[in-house]
């Protein structure tokens, strides 16, 4: 029993050489590195994403959002630079992992082209900020109010209550109309009056209109002239501000107004008619054909009260 115990001893010392310790001492060490290699990489990860999403906390003209996806960007690019430390801390080479993961990044890159152009465009939104939520936009054949801006894509809510997601990418490849961006619009309308009616009535209508309703703005001051004489009415040019917020409820009642005016003062509003003259020089100079020559031709060469004649 002694003798085996020896036998063991001596087994473990011929395998405990040098070389074998500095080999555990070095494994223990790398990875007492690594640990505290990525402790490092996950506070600092953190730290900066806090900082990064803080900036948005203290300035309310920055977007939350984009500094939340930047904060997240920077985050997981200090791990992955702590894991690369890491790695080269074993003697793993990262050349070739690094073509590795570029290569996978490309295809993967391709297979998500969509969606990283919306990516793309959702932050190109949320950095110049072309409209906010509750803006009534209109982007390519979309229009609608504006209830949420996210990375990927935009909600709108139409007129009548439809809820329509638009990718980014459609939207800031087209062009922006934002209806709500400034407090002020400009109303642009056209109103036609009948030939026969007085046109300094019709102006001075629209005038006292301009003056009694307290929504039209001074100034920019409104304009009220003669645009152009139609093909069957006098058009006159009407063009006064509103504040945004009461633009379409003001254009609809101002119709109704107008109307209602023009007809206590006898202005009237024509239909388009069209005239239609007929040339009786024309008719006249058409060639007239007798009915003999319109008559199929007869097979008697005389007539029969001529050959009732010859038969007494």
């Amino acid at each position: 029993m002694d003798e085996l115990n020896l036998q063991n001893l001596t087994d473990v010392s011929q395998w405990i050489t040098p070389e074998r310790i500095d080999a555990v001492v070095l494994g223990t060490l790398n990875v007492l590195a690594a640990l505290v290699i990525l402790i490092v990489a996950l506070v600092i990860s953190g730290w900066a994403k806090g900082r990064i999403g803080n900036l948005a906390a203290r300035h309310k003209r920055l977007d939350a959002t984009l500094f939340g996806f930047l904060g997240n960007i920077a985050k997981y690019l200090i791990l992955a630079i702590g894991f690369i430390f890491i790695l080269n801390r074993f003697g793993i080479q990262t050349t070739s992992l690094a073509a590795l993961i570029g290569a996978a990044g490309l295809a993967i890159g391709l297979a998500l082209q969509g969606t990283l152009s919306s990516l793309a465009s959702g932050v190109m939104i949320i950095m110049f900020r072309p409209f906010r939520v509750g803006d009534y936009v209109q982007a390519g054949s979309n229009a609608g109010t504006v209830t949420e801006i996210s990375l990927f894509y935009v909600i709108l809510k139409t007129y009548d209550g439809i809820q329509v997601v638009v990718p980014n990418s459609d939207i800031w490849s087209s062009a922006i109309t934002n209806y709500s961006a400034n407090t002020t619009r400009m109303m642009d309308l056209t109103i036609g009056i009948s030939y026969d009616s007085d046109i300094k009535v019709a102006k001075d209508i629209l005038q006292k209109i301009v003056d009694e309703d307290p929504r039209i703005l001074k100034d920019p001051a409104p304009t009220i002239g003669v645009k152009e004489l139609g093909d069957s009415s006098i058009n006159l040019l009407f063009r006064a501000w509103a504040t945004t917020d009461v633009y379409w409820k003001f254009r609809w009642e101002l119709f109704e107004v107008v109307k209602r005016e023009f007809d206590a003062n006898g202005i009237g509003i024509p239909f388009p008619t069209r005239e239609i003259i007929f040339d009786n020089k024309l008719e006249m100079a058409k060639p007239k054909v007798s009915v003999k020559e319109l008559s199929a031709p007869s097979e008697t060469p005389v007539s029969q009260t001529a050959a009732g004649d010859k038969l007494k």
